[in-house]
């Protein structure tokens, strides 16, 4: 707790209500301290905007040189300079520089729409002013490659450089503020996430309601003390007015803030906003998939399958010959009972990594079990030296190609869940059998086996309510990152 005295002063120079300017209150607020640095912070998210300046400047530079030069071998005239600055003020307006300011996860595959609009519309640009800026004509091969190169190039050299720049700055210095119950569990998940860059740098329980009466004191005092770069915020009910002043406090000081409302465990991102005269209202969407989702998603499934099982056919034959030359006896290929999609049972195909009698052995090693409501062992000894190799690179996963040409399985879904796991699985939680088990899914690329169970659930439950096609495509993409990493158990 802050002592009495110094709650006093920071009441009498840093109100929540007092309609004064934070930001130069705050520098007098704790007597002989240092004042409150923005700098570093501000440093940081300048550094990142100008390097994606440059990243897309040099992208399409190099996209608009191909599709005239190599493709259709034309000429550039000076003219085509003004397209550079065109294509960057469009991204601005896009918001594709302000987006990593706000965010902790900076991520170039969730702006692939954004990016994909922005190349529609300079391709749109180069058609319309194809005399001033080529020499000879735009062809049709030209515009069809702009389109792609516009599209591709400055997506690679967004990630490439947000790798570099990300690991030659600080981490983002974050404190986790309000209830107890679920400040750890957030400070856990942020720890625990090696997709951002970010360090947590204290846990801060803080009851809303009290302490608004005392001016915020304690949060106060925790940001002058830990000097974060963003507050991140768990309060128990997210829209009072003790919140409310919470936010508007942190943000006139000029840190960043973020709000965990717990609404979105039930029905995630994927909502709408409207408005009635001006009065903001979320719109949920109906749970589930609509026919025609389904269908565009079998559609994914089975054409991504065939063309699947086509190019894996020589690794495919390669993988059950080493199988068969193990030391260990039994099948090449290990089908286990899954539960699948509205509680139906179907036998899912994997390549064989364990002895044959590796069910036997499971009651002798459950007390080396690492992961809550599911069996996994990080060096189980039932597992082959073949099938050691298998597992890491998850190539064991391929043969369930043939159980999504069958319809037990889609590419990407909920996790397959054994008997004995499904039936820890208890009420709403139950509506992820909605969907088609997936060969991957969210649970793959945010932990895979290291995720607890009620957890998978959860996130299961959240991927259905979320549903789209671009969803499914961001899943497979992490999936091979994740993959290619080896973080798999």
């Amino acid at each position: 707790m802050t002592p009495p005295t110094q709650q006093k002063r920071v009441r009498a120079r840093f109100s929540v209500l007092d309609g004064g300017r934070a930001r130069e209150r705050w520098h007098g607020a704790h007597g002989g301290r240092e004042a409150f640095d923005l700098g570093p912070m501000l440093r940081r998210d300048s550094l990142i905007r100008r390097a994606l300046v440059i990243s897309d400047v040099l992208a399409v530079t190099v996209a608009i040189v191909l599709a005239t030069i190599v493709i259709g071998a034309d000429a550039l005239h000076p003219a085509a300079l003004v397209f550079l600055p065109m294509m960057v003020g469009w991204a601005k307006v896009a918001g594709l520089y302000d987006r990593d300011d706000m965010l902790l996860r900076k991520t170039t595959l969730d702006e692939a729409p954004a990016i994909f609009h922005l190349a529609a519309v300079g391709t749109l640009i180069a058609v319309i002013l194809q005399r001033p800026m080529f020499d000879g004509p735009f062809g049709g091969d030209q515009v069809l490659g702009l389109l792609l190169l516009l599209f591709l190039i400055p997506l690679v050299f967004r990630a490439l450089t947000r790798f570099v720049v990300l690991r030659r700055t600080t981490p983002e210095r974050c404190i986790v503020v309000g209830n107890p119950t679920e400040t750890p569990a957030v400070a856990r998940r942020l720890s625990d996430d090696h997709g951002i860059l970010a360090t947590l740098v204290a846990e801060v329980p803080l009851d809303f309601e009290r302490d608004r009466a005392q001016d915020y004191a304690d949060l106060v005092d925790a940001i002058y003390r830990h000097r974060p770069d963003r507050v991140i915020l768990t309060p128990r009910t997210a829209d009072s007015e003790a919140v409310l002043d919470a936010i508007r406090l942190i943000k006139r000081i000029g840190v960043k803030v973020a709000l965990r409302p717990r609404l979105f465990d039930v029905v995630g991102s994927a909502v709408r906003f409207d408005s009635i005269q001006g009065l903001t209202l979320l719109s949920v969407p109906p749970f589930g998939l609509s026919r025609s989702s389904q269908m565009v998603k079998r559609a994914m499934d089975v054409t991504g399958a065939v063309v699947g099982l086509v190019a894996i056919a020589p690794l495919f034959a390669l993988i059950a010959v080493l199988i068969k030359l193990d030391s260990s006896r039994g099948p090449v290929l290990f089908r286990q009972l899954r539960v699948g999609r509205d509680g139906k049972n179907f036998s899912m195909l994997k390549f064989r990594t364990m002895v044959e009698d590796a069910d036997s052995l499971k009651a002798e090693l459950l007390h080396q079990n690492e992961v809550e409501g599911v069996f996994k062992i990080s060096d189980d000894p039932r597992v082959t030296k073949i099938g050691r190799v298998l597992r890491r690179s998850s190539l064991d996963e391929l043969p369930q190609l043939l159980n999504i040409l069958r319809g037990d399985m889609s590419l990407v879904g909920p996790r397959p869940l054994i008997a004995d796991e499904d039936r820890q699985v208890e009420g709403w939680s139950r509506r992820r059998l909605a969907l088609t088990p997936g060969m991957t899914g969210p649970w793959q690329v945010l932990g895979g086996a290291k995720v607890p169970l009620q957890e998978m659930v959860k996130i299961d439950y959240l991927y259905i309510a979320n549903w789209s096609l671009w969803t499914d495509i961001k899943i497979l993409a992490r999936t091979v990152a994740h993959v290619a990493r080896r973080r798999n158990l």
